[in-house]
């Protein structure tokens, strides 16, 4: 275990990161770029005496599920995720929560789609990427929290989002009961992240559909390829709804497109227009 390499990038990492980042509050002004020390402590689910000690190089060897915890808080990539590991002494093994790590050629894919509202979920259904046009038909998602930018926890524990929601889905019950089949599913592919289990845990004591379907173990789901989304403001938009699995990553790629020249295509062209604003209240 290298110490001193160890406490330097840990820092490092910490000072690259905003609150934003991980849906916390900015507070406020900061003495320290990045996070607070506290606050990285929290994300990882360990004390803030134990990783203050890391960072001034006089910690004890971190165990794997406290650098899993670690890794997920700072946001590393996979190539920063093996680094951590071999600077405290413990060669990585295999992931123990999914990543939100998004690969930038996606990002760039996003972009490049200007016609589309696009977004990437992870396997536990949180948006980490959107595009503009996103924006404008669901959700500023940088707006949110990040829990509440998971679409399960949207579609079970509604009343927590849903004043700062520019939409909701005609077919909201049959989303909601693919989503936790299809949670249950990541569940098991990542039976040691707390992430997960917080979420799940959150979900069967907030909603009793929930824990029904949960209690069911059903993992099977179907694809719904076109969708009705009831803007706030533009009414009802049918959309094709194609996904396009990110493997590597257990992530994928949600894209919202309308049939040419349709009604619906006119409604997209409007939204890339207004954007996210509120010409539903009063100026």
């Amino acid at each position: 275990m290298d110490r001193r390499e160890l406490a330097g990038f840990l820092r490092s990492r910490r000072e690259r990161i905003t609150p934003a980042d991980v849906g916390l509050p900015a507070g406020p002004r900061r003495r320290t770029p990045g996070l607070r020390r506290e606050e990285v402590a929290q994300l990882a689910f360990i004390s803030t005496e134990y990783y203050t000690r890391l960072e001034q190089a006089r910690g004890p060897r971190p165990s794997r599920e406290v650098l899993a915890g670690l890794a997920r808080a700072l946001r590393l990539s996979d190539a920063e995720r093996g680094h951590l590991h071999h600077l405290a002494g413990a060669p990585p093994g295999p992931p123990a929560g999914p990543s939100r790590e998004v690969r930038q050629s996606i990002l760039d894919l996003l972009r490049r789609l200007p016609n589309a509202a696009a977004i990437v979920l992870s396997a536990t259904y949180e948006v980490i990427a959107w595009n503009d046009l996103a924006t404008a038909l669901l959700a500023d998602f940088s707006a949110l929290p990040r829990h509440e930018r998971n679409l399960v926890r949207q579609a079970f524990l509604a009343a927590q989002s849903r004043e700062r929601l520019l939409y909701s889905l005609s077919d909201a019950e049959a989303f909601a009961r693919a989503a936790a089949r299809d949670l249950r599913a990541t569940a098991a592919r990542y039976p040691d992240d707390p992430e997960i289990a917080t979420l799940v845990g959150d979900l069967i004591s907030g909603s009793a559909e929930f824990a029904r379907l949960w209690a069911a173990h059903d993992v099977r789901t179907e694809l719904t390829l076109r969708k009705t989304v009831n803007h706030r403001l533009i009414g009802p938009i049918t959309l094709n709804c194609d996904v396009l699995d990110i493997t590597d990553r257990d992530q994928r790629v949600v894209i919202y497109t309308a049939e040419p020249d349709s009604p619906a295509e006119e409604a997209l062209r409007l939204l890339s227009v207004i954007g996210t604003q509120r010409m539903d209240v009063p100026g």
